[in-house]
């Protein structure tokens, strides 16, 4: 980790990663698979027969001071990052940047702050009570684990295990892609484009309605991120150089996105608690940052909150703008990595030989 960013393995739960994977063989899931949307899964009540224990072949042993050192750690950077969010709100106060993250992703301050070390990580010397809230904890005699049961699945398995697998997929296809720059974060722009009614009430513009048609006009529209482009007014949605449905996201999803490097976050707290709190954390740092890009260069005025206008109706913003969306990329590719194979160990957690579903008929 430097300046609070991940640059490698440096930490037991980036480390993990690839030595789980070498040691279990994974198979391709995704030869003619054809997966519309992950779904919410309400969980099941525990049953007695939730969980088979894992063998310690694939079981990470951490000792008890360093995983209570990683612990500590990970509360103060929620402390630093998420404090001023929760004083902010209980002040009624409005926020475009963190109120962003904790409205359009549906993951609570209080999800956040949980601390899971990932799966298979053998914590030393510690109880279930050393990780409260946290589904999926397995005894062991030297300590605890995470690990899939029926505790932890969804109302059925095999949606479950089909969720997984569409987010694995999309991590892959973006992460193959070659960055496609030049978009200049006009989504913004293309969401309140010739259109009379606001989208963010709350903040007024630093440009002209005049002045935003015609950037949007002269520059064109090149979004690739479905959740950004259904919001585009109806004048806006023809003019962007790609048409673009729920459907499309794996096709279309591209590394240079500054929402799809946002999205990193979200495909990593969906599957809390198997991927490490670390990584969750590093992927919410990102997308804040990101998120103050997204503002910087929108035609709002956000000076209000420290924030500086990233022109981009001009040539210098424009360039400044794809400066930092370079840097973005940069960031995102190191945790998308990461996160893929994560998903890689628990598909095979899942669907493996020794996972608990491996002979289980799906629900009808």
């Amino acid at each position: 980790m430097k300046n609070g960013h991940l640059t490698g393995q440096s930490t037991f739960v980036y480390a993990f990663q690839r030595s789980f994977t070498e040691s279990v063989p994974v198979a391709s899931y995704f030869d003619d698979m054809q997966i519309s949307s992950p779904t919410q899964d309400t969980l099941l009540p525990r049953t007695a027969a939730e969980h088979i224990p894992v063998g310690d072949d694939f079981l990470r042993r951490i000792s008890r001071a360093e995983w209570y050192e990683t612990k500590e750690r990970h509360e103060e950077r929620y402390q630093q990052l998420i404090a001023p969010h929760l004083l902010r709100r209980s002040r009624h106060e409005k926020h475009p940047v963190a109120d962003f993250l904790f409205e359009y992703y549906s993951f609570r301050p209080s999800h956040l702050r949980r601390w899971s070390p990932g799966l298979g990580i053998l914590l030393e010397g510690a109880s279930p009570a050393d990780l409260p809230g946290i589904l999926g904890v397995r005894p062991h005699p030297d300590g605890v684990y995470v690990w899939p049961g029926s505790d932890t699945m969804g109302r059925r398995a095999e949606r479950y295990i089909t969720a997984t697998r569409w987010i694995h997929n999309l991590l892959r296809l973006t992460a193959a892609r070659k960055p496609v720059y030049g978009c200049f974060g006009l989504h913004e722009w293309a969401m309140i484009y010739r259109s009379e009614a606001p989208r963010h009430e709350q903040l007024p513009l630093r440009v002209s309605v005049d002045k935003l048609a015609q950037t949007v006009d002269d520059a064109g529209l090149r979004c690739t991120h479905y959740d950004a482009f259904r919001f585009f007014t109806e004048s806006a949605t023809p003019l962007n150089a790609h048409v673009l449905d729920g459907q499309s996201m794996p096709q279309m999803e591209q590394p240079g996105c500054l929402h799809a490097n946002m999205d990193v976050y979200r495909w990593a707290f969906k599957r809390t608690p198997w991927v490490p709190s670390e990584l969750i954390m590093d992927a919410f740092e990102l997308a804040m940052d990101i998120r103050q890009l997204d503002m910087a260069s929108s035609p709002y005025d956000v000076s209000g909150f420290g924030i500086d206008a990233v022109p981009v109706e001009d040539p210098a913003g424009r360039a400044e703008f794809v400066t930092q969306q370079r840097e973005f990329h940069e960031r995102a590719a190191s945790l998308r990595q990461v996160l893929i194979e994560v998903y890689d160990q628990l598909l095979t957690a899942l669907t493996g030989a020794h996972g608990i579903f491996a002979n289980q008929e799906p629900d009808s």
